[in-house]
């Protein structure tokens, strides 16, 4: 199955648009855990089990596992999420960009070593950067088109033609040209819900992953009505830390259950509130 179908299944089963982010920080899990030498693994795979039928995907950051060693771990939760919750897509959030034999390594790593559903990539070196995901057809290429970051608007919204921004021009090269298999998606964050606007209007119906709620501060209904589809989809509204470290007790699970239900069912609200085109 390719990973826009994948998705797809998973907006209607889970009626949700929460992207649960696994950003695991061993100085914020739980003190019982630390000590296990699979503290990342079990902490993350605890998130998992007690968030998956609220979700729409989980979205691993690779550097989390990869700056402790932990890489086996960041293996392990992939095929611990394949494994019991079929039907969920991972996105490995690895923001890579590079040409030539070393894309096609890192696509490698992506879909073979990780098995990762999709793949967040940096396409600011240009089309052939991303040409060696696109040879994976059934896998998604999600690409960086305008940031939730501070200093996202440093370059992402020059000009680069009469009324047209560098954010736009790869929303639109994303949507004519970089998108032979329909696997291409582009990450847009919430905290610029006039430029989210700009780039729906832009692809039509091509999933965007949207971070920045949560505890960048964006606003959840402001969100959903610049950017989701007209079947009220179309996104994967990312929350990594409000829900990770919702709680640090043993109940930290728990904890993290309520604080995905709450964000899930606020952002099934502004679905419902959204206003529709006549």
């Amino acid at each position: 199955m390719t990973f826009v179908s994948m998705l797809a299944q998973a907006w209607r089963r889970s009626d949700s648009l929460l992207c649960v982010g696994l950003d695991p920080d061993p100085a914020r899990i739980p003190a019982a855990l630390r000590a296990r030498p699979d503290a990342l693994f079990e902490f993350c795979r605890a998130i998992v089990d007690a968030t998956a039928d609220l979700v729409c995907a989980f979205k691993p950051q690779i550097a989390y596992f990869a700056a402790h060693r932990a890489e086996d771990q960041l293996q392990a939760l992939i095929a611990h999420i394949h494994a019991r919750h079929p039907g969920v897509p991972v996105v490995l959030d690895a923001k890579r960009g590079d040409i030539g034999s070393t894309a096609e390594q890192y696509a490698r790593e992506a879909f073979e070593r990780y098995q990762a559903d999709a793949v967040t990539l940096n396409p600011y070196m240009g089309q052939d950067s991303i040409e060696p995901y696109l040879q994976w057809p059934e896998r998604g290429a999600i690409l960086l088109c305008r940031t939730s970051n501070p200093g996202g608007a440093d370059l992402q919204s020059l000009e680069v033609a009469p009324g047209e921004r560098l954010y736009e021009r790869v929303a639109r090269l994303a949507s004519e040209r970089w998108n032979p298999h329909g696997q291409t998606a582009l990450v847009v964050g919430a905290t610029v819900p006039e430029e989210l606007r700009r780039v729906r209007a832009i692809v039509g119906a091509m999933p965007l992953l949207v971070p920045g709620i949560g505890a960048q501060g964006g606003d959840i209904e402001a969100t959903v009505h610049a950017g989701a589809d007209a079947a009220g989809r179309g996104m994967m509204v990312n929350s990594s830390r409000a829900i990770l470290y919702a709680g640090s007790g043993e109940d930290f699970a728990h904890a993290a259950r309520e604080a995905a239900h709450q964000t899930r069912d606020a952002l099934r609200a502004a679905v419902r509130n959204r206003p529709v085109a006549s």
